[in-house]
């Protein structure tokens, strides 16, 4: 590693470089699964209710079958990664994720739809765990946080433009021209993958998903982030129908500022991982979006609902970051594919759960009641984190 003298004389190690060649192939992968998934994320249901014999049931049958397909394929990814290297197994995703978008240009049946689906999901499912575990073997440990960070932005933007422009187009321009779109962008971006580290990246003896989860090191990040996941699931499906009638602006508003937030938060934590560690980053990040969600249930008060949406997201960011990099931290390279999946398991399936729950709840409760009974169970994420930060204590003997 190359060095310098700093203004005091005294000899500083240069910093590793973070973008190489690699990452920037990388970035390209990315960036094509994403905005193959999210362009069609709002079209394809819209797509299934107006098919002939279509209605709000086959919109959510649709949605559904892609996220099971996702949770799916994410459970069997790591296996999958041990035997094929993780390359082959992007690769087959995109692959996966694109050409069935196609088959949506040629039939309008449910069946047709429904399949597209499920084989989309179980792409998609292998670009986040195989496209995850090869990002973390590409970035230098000293980086490691910041490196994340970066991924988080460059599939993040892809998403905040992704799911207004696929429903435009498809008004605009019809299904057919935005389902071809969303393939290319996955298709194409399959000629980066041969420039990426191939089978070695997986090599040594892995470590099964379900064992990965009962471990204290990586089972108490994820029930942490699955905790705030929860949180994003439910802002995303019912901050619209909670807001006062006639609120549309604030809605738009509050939805933009959220993920935008995460982003900037995330790239934030990131860089002080890096710099003092990813474990004191937990309790912060969980406050805050227990702290979001409580000012959201002010339903009522347009303010309050854009700048709880906000702080909400700058809490899960900062989330999103801490337990990744921590995570990743705690186990060889052998065993990333293990951390990637444990990690979008507890993205996908705290989304829909929280969907789910809300709905139930809310009936019950109404929707400010039910805002502040999910601060209170994300709250109770705080044990895990406690327990993750004194055993990190014990272990390095220094606290």
């Amino acid at each position: 590693m190359a060095s310098s003298v700093g203004p005091q004389g005294r000899v500083a190690e240069a910093r590793p470089r973070l973008v190489t060649r690699a990452l920037l192939l990388r970035f390209v992968t990315v960036v094509g699964s994403s905005a193959s998934f999210y362009l069609l994320l709002p079209v394809v249901p819209a797509y299934a209710q107006s098919a002939p014999g279509g209605g709000s049931d086959k919109a959510g049958l649709v949605t559904g079958a892609l996220m099971l397909a996702t949770v799916a394929g994410e459970l069997m990814a790591p296996w999958l990664a041990a035997r094929c290297g993780y390359r082959v197994l992007l690769g087959a995703g995109l692959l996966l994720l694109g050409a069935p978008a196609l088959a949506l240009t040629v039939s309008r049946s449910m069946a047709c739809v429904v399949g597209v689906c499920l084989v989309r999901g179980l792409g998609f499912a292998f670009t986040l765990v195989a496209g995850g575990a090869l990002t973390a073997t590409l970035i230098p440990s000293e980086r490691r946080g910041e490196g994340l960070a970066l991924i988080g932005v460059v599939a993040g933007v892809p998403s905040l433009v992704g799911l207004p422009l696929g429903a435009w187009l498809a008004v605009h321009t019809g299904y057919g021209p935005v389902c071809s779109v969303a393939a290319l962008f996955a298709l194409v971006s399959i000629a980066a993958v041969p420039g990426l580290p191939g089978r070695e990246a997986a090599s040594g003896p892995p470590l099964g998903i379900f064992a990965g989860a009962r471990s204290g090191t990586l089972g108490r990040p994820t029930a942490v982030f699955a905790a705030t996941a929860v949180g994003a699931g439910i802002v995303v499906t019912f901050l619209p129908l909670a807001v006062t009638p006639g609120s549309s602006g604030v809605v738009a508003a509050a939805l933009f500022v959220q993920p935008a937030a995460a982003t900037a938060s995330r790239w934030f934590a990131g860089r002080r991982a890096d710099r003092r560690g990813a474990a004191g980053l937990v309790v912060p990040g969980l406050v805050a979006s227990a702290a979001g969600m409580l000012v959201v249930a002010l339903t009522g008060v347009p303010v309050a609902v854009v700048v709880g949406a906000a702080v909400f997201g700058v809490g899960f960011g900062i989330i999103q970051s801490a337990t990744i990099t921590l995570m990743y931290s705690r186990v060889p390279a052998s065993r990333y594919g293990t951390v990637s999946a444990l990690w979008n398991v507890a993205y996908d399936a705290g989304m829909g759960i929280g969907a789910v729950g809300f709905g139930v709840v809310a009936g019950l409760t109404g929707y400010p009641w039910a805002f502040v009974l999910t601060a209170v169970l994300m709250l109770t994420a705080l044990v895990p984190a406690w327990w993750d930060q004194t055993a990190a204590c014990r272990q390095r003997a220094s606290c």
